[in-house]
Formats: C-alpha cells, sequence, structure tokens
C-alpha cells in the first residue's frame, strides 16, 4: 500500500534478461533500512526487493508486468519515482495507491501555466469511467487530483496541474508530449466499477 508521495527518484543501472527482466536501480534510499522482501514502487508499480546495496535495489519484473506498463520504465538509464511501502501511522498525504497498474496513457500536451504546468494526459477507453474531475489518479506513482476530464472516442483526455514542487521531486518534471505513463485509478472508484458490474 502507498500514498502516491514520491520520496525518491531512482535510476535504472542494470537490466538482465532471465525467466523474468531483472532491474538493478540506483536510489537514495538508506538500504540498510529496507528489507529484503520489502515492498518498494517504481513509477508506479509495486515491486519486490530481491537484492541490495547501500545504494541500490534490485526487482524481477515479470512478463504479465512488463505487458501492463509503460515499456520506457525499465530501460537501462531511466528515472524512476519511487515510494517505499506505507507503515500503520504514517501520515495518509495523497490516496490509497496500491501499485497495480490499470491502463497507459501517454502525455499530450505540457503548458506553462504562472509557475505551475497544465498537463494534459490521453486514458484508453477501459479506464474511462473511473476518471473524474476532482476525484484522484496515480501517474507513474505519483497522486495527482483531475482538473477536467474530456470524453473522445477511444478513451478520455485528463488533465492536471503540476506545481514546482512536484516538479522538482517527481520525474514529472522532465516529462513531454509523447511520454507513456503509468496510469492507476482511483482504489474507490475500482471496487464501485466491480459492484456496478456485478449488479447489472
Amino acid at each position: 500500500m502507498f500514498t502516491g508521495i514520491i520520496t525518491d527518484i531512482g535510476t535504472v543501472t542494470r537490466v538482465e534478461a532471465r525467466g523474468d527482466t531483472r532491474l538493478t536501480i540506483a536510489c537514495g534510499y538508506d538500504m540498510a533500512g529496507v528489507d529484503m522482501g520489502a515492498s518498494i514502487a517504481c513509477a508506479g508499480v509495486c515491486l519486490t526487493v530481491v537484492d541490495k546495496g547501500a545504494d541500490w535495489f534490485a526487482v524481477d519484473v515479470s512478463a504479465e508486468t512488463l505487458s501492463k506498463t509503460a515499456a520506457s520504465r525499465w530501460q537501462q538509464g531511466a528515472r524512476l519515482n519511487l515510494e517505499r511501502a506505507l507503515k500503520v501511522g504514517d501520515e495518509l498525504g495523497g490516496h490509497i495507491v496500491t501499485g497495480h497498474v490499470d491502463a497507459v496513457g501517454r502525455v499530450e500536451s505540457v503548458e506553462a501555466v504562472g509557475d505551475s504546468h497544465a498537463f494534459r494526459i490521453s486514458a484508453p477507453k477501459s479506464v474511462a469511467p473511473f476518471i473524474a474531475p476532482k476525484g484522484s489518479v496515480a501517474l507513474d506513482g505519483v497522486s495527482l487530483t483531475v482538473n477536467t476530464v474530456e470524453d473522445r472516442a477511444g478513451g478520455v483526455i485528463l488533465s492536471f496541474n503540476l506545481i514546482p514542487h512536484s516538479a522538482a521531486h517527481t520525474t514529472f518534471g522532465d516529462a513531454g508530449a509523447g511520454d507513456a505513463v503509468n496510469i492507476e485509478i482511483d482504489v474507490l472508484a475500482r471496487y464501485i466499477g466491480r459492484m456496478r458490474d456485478v449488479a447489472a
């Protein structure tokens, strides 16, 4: 369980093709305080620490995860938003994030608005019913408030504002049009959608 409040930006330093894909990720965490088997959200994907050093950790990324997430996140040199798992008693500063990606979207545009930046993100039809204005969404693991939603034939365009602090402490500070993003819908919307489907 996570909150969508990013606490570090990691860099993929090694990619190994095994039965699964093993990534080595350099980070700023004190890894002495991270147990083997701990969960760390990497670009919004909940992954398990399988090896570690003083300033790095390794995770295994399954074929299922690779098929459902932005491919650009799993390449050498990729920068990843990181968040350690929520502990009981921690401040819930964002919203409840599970680290289970629902779809891949794309940055359509980024426009400076005052000191902030307005992003427009295209999302596929599969997640369109679960995205609402002033609702929450996790993009590459970052908890964000949706400003507007525009329905399109193939899905939706959602918008959000990125304040300077978030730009400086997440990979969205370097994002541009055409970039892929991992999308996780709000967990409450997920369950309401399931209830609707079962009742239909």
